[in-house]
């Protein structure tokens, strides 16, 4: 990794003295929406320098995710110029904003630059689009050898599904996990998280880290590839879902998870609570907590096998007795049985939660102005704590081009009058 830094941050460091793991690393962030920006605000977060570049004007679509916080408070409406989406707010943290023409010579040329000094380069452009503007690791690695490019794609490259928009709901359904997603007597279900969007920036950022430990070794860079298809089906090879299904166990399993039965989601008489029995001692201390002791030497229950053969049997019996109490009382009496309870908690119940805020899992969301401010508005930290490392607690996202200027100055070494041509010309 490399010393030079453009300039603090802004971000909060932790209490400890110690650098961030990342810090001296530099990073060109090329990217839109969500799978790349969370992969470069990962790389933010633990200390590296990033450098976001847009078109004049910006080119992120995410920018134009509603709501947005401006001067008239939170809301859905057209923003204004000083309105910015709460999208933004939290995935484009602690990464400098540059605005470049990449379609001109001479912002090609600035970029160039750019890539000289940079460690690391991530891009989620769609097919062909890198190699159209002359931005392709083959023309870049020519530029900086050290260079290691990460590109994010949807299918990977020479897909034959490359003509399909890699949206992440496109690549859930693709990926099968739509469909083993619901309750069995209802339709494929979309999982509520855009999985695909955040597991692929993940194995991104491992390989980025790798690429990194070789460089040392060998002295040169190299192109990482990471597609959401391939994210999302490690997911589904790993549960088996066919072996499963060929034992008459189906797709889609809704609250419950069969094999492992009791494992799942239960109704209460004010809320939901989640159960799991997997093992014999906790499944014997739950029936004896239903009042059922009959039940730990029923040949349907007694074992593991025989509670997933008769996983609708056994989880009917346990809903008809979570119903009848309430939430607390569930897990109050579950948790004296020592049989793993918890109650079903709401977004906002986790965001609001003193540890996770306290271990800075979850952290407030900062506008770029400073004094416009919404308090219930909470983002994502980096949850990985080190013991011999600093952290940095992700502070507030730029303005489009706001870093333009000390960017391109101390990097490409541009002057007042470079700098003044160039957006005379439109090309920042």
């Amino acid at each position: 990794m490399t010393e030079q830094h453009i300039s603090d941050t802004g971000a909060r460091p932790s209490d400890s003295p110690a650098e961030p793991l990342l810090a001296g690393l530099r990073v060109l962030d090329l990217t839109t929406a969500l799978s790349g920006p969370w992969a470069t605000l990962t790389l933010a977060g633990l200390g590296a320098d990033v450098v976001k570049v847009e078109p004049p004007g910006g080119r992120d679509n995410a920018r134009g995710n509603p709501p947005f916080l401006g001067p008239d408070g939170l809301h859905f409406g057209a923003p204004s110029d000083e309105d910015v989406s709460v999208t933004v707010m939290n995935r484009h943290r602690d990464k400098k904003s540059v605005t470049l023409d990449l379609k001109s010579d001479r912002g090609r040329k600035i970029f160039h630059d750019l890539v000289s000094w940079a460690d690391v380069l991530v891009e989620n452009y769609s097919d062909g689009v890198t190699k159209r503007l002359g931005i392709d690791y083959e023309t870049l690695r020519a530029v900086n050898p050290r260079l290691i490019y990460c590109s994010i794609t949807g299918f990977g490259d020479g897909s034959p599904y490359k003509h399909i928009k890699a949206m992440d709901i496109v690549i859930q359904a693709m990926s099968g996990i739509v469909e083993v997603t619901g309750f069995e007597d209802g339709p494929p279900t979309r999982v509520g998280l855009p999985l695909a969007d955040m597991i692929a920036p993940l194995y991104a950022v491992i390989g980025i880290l790798g690429a990194v430990v070789n460089r040392q070794q060998t002295g040169v860079g190299q192109r990482i590839e990471v597609s959401m298809i391939d994210a999302l089906a490690t997911l589904v090879a790993e549960e088996h879902f066919d072996v499963l299904h060929a034992a008459g166990m189906p797709y889609r399993s809704g609250n419950h998870l069969p094999r492992l039965a009791p494992f799942g989601v239960y109704p209460t008489s004010d809320g939901h609570v989640a159960i799991t029995g997997l093992v014999d001692d906790w499944a014997h201390a739950l029936f004896r907590a239903m009042g059922a002791e009959e039940m730990m030497t029923d040949p349907a229950f007694a074992t593991r096998g025989a509670r997933a053969a008769n996983s609708y049997v056994l989880n009917d019996a346990i809903e008809k007795w979570t119903s009848k109490h309430t939430t607390d009382h569930v897990v109050s009496l579950l948790a004296e049985s020592a049989v793993p309870a918890v109650p079903v908690r709401t977004p906002r119940e986790v965001v609001d939660d003193p540890y996770l805020r306290a271990r800075e899992s979850v952290v407030p969301l900062q506008h770029p102005d400073a004094d416009l401010r919404h308090q219930e508005l909470m983002g994502s930290g980096i949850p990985i704590q080190f013991s011999g490392a600093g952290r940095i607690v992700p502070g507030r996202p730029s303005h489009v081009g706001a870093d333009t200027e000390t960017v391109l100055k101390s990097i490409a070494r541009l002057s007042d009058a470079d700098l003044q041509l160039l957006r005379e010309e439109g090309i920042v």
